[in-house]
């Protein structure tokens, strides 16, 4: 991790996975331990072929973007499909969980209001 001046670098390598189910990953780059005053936090994660991850439902809203991969946001009340280049906003309380569809690995960079991981239930 770099600070220039207010701006702060985090390197991917440098911060530790968290293990997902079927060999997927997570990493909490930006949050309020790391970056000093962030009040908004920025992680990233790879989804692998095949992989369908039980749904959750966070206390605030959930941007992500797509790189690479394409699957579903499974939600109550039906699939949403995505795919690269496609921005998804999951509203606060919604359950969702992700599917990968394709025949590569899903990459999404996803960010919250809120200085690290927000509070989650699980199902």
């Amino acid at each position: 991790m770099d600070a220039v001046s207010e701006v702060t670098r985090v390197s991917l390598n440098d911060v530790e996975p968290i293990p997902l189910p079927g060999g997927s990953w997570s990493r909490m780059l930006v949050t309020g331990d790391r970056v000093q005053g962030a009040r908004s936090s920025l992680g990233t994660s790879i989804f692998t072929v095949g992989s369908e991850l039980p749904p959750v439902c966070h206390e605030t809203e959930e941007f992500a973007y797509v790189v690479a991969g394409t699957g579903e946001l499974r939600l109550d009340d039906g699939p949403v499909p995505f795919g690269p280049g496609d921005a998804l906003h999951i509203p606060a309380g919604v359950w969702h969980g992700i599917s990968v569809t394709g025949d590569e690995d899903v990459a999404m960079v996803f960010g919250f209001p809120h200085p690290d991981y927000p509070p989650t239930e699980r199902r």
